[in-house]
């Protein structure tokens, strides 16, 4: 959970907040996310999300492309000495991502926005009808 504000260096790296990194553990999986944003999967929920994708039908062409979409850019890191990861340039141009980011804990998972682009995903929600609107059509 939480929502923490941070930059990415010149080299590409980016700090994890403390408060993710024993989620996190030694290794896990960054990749593409849902929507515009990267997705960093602990091992563990990786792991179930490959179990499940390996029992799709390959004959499928939407399984086809789903695997092409996050398997093909799913990079495995680890934790430097100082709790940052690399984030390869490719993922950094798919997300948008600038020098200001914003790491947003999702329960089984991180996603990494564009400081910008989270601002711009968020606005609908400063309508507190809209929130009222959701939490009743998901039956919370």
């Amino acid at each position: 959970m939480g929502e923490y504000n941070h930059t990415i260096d010149a080299k590409g790296r980016l700090i994890i907040p403390a408060r993710f990194r024993d989620e996190l553990g030694d290794h896990f999986v960054v990749t593409r996310g849902m929507g515009s944003c990267l997705s960093i999967y602990p091992m563990k929920y990786w792991e179930r999300m490959v179990e499940k994708i390996s029992t799709l039908p390959v004959t499928d062409k939407k399984v086809r492309d789903f695997k092409r979409y996050i398997v093909s850019a799913a990079t495995e890191c680890e934790l430097d000495k100082m709790g940052r990861i690399l984030l390869p340039q490719s993922l950094r141009r798919f997300a948008g991502l600038s020098k200001e980011v914003v790491l947003v804990g999702q329960l089984e998972l991180i996603e990494i926005w564009d400081k910008d682009m989270w601002d711009k995903e968020q606005k609908p929600f400063e309508d507190p009808e809209c929130l009222d609107d959701m939490w009743e059509g998901l039956g919370i």
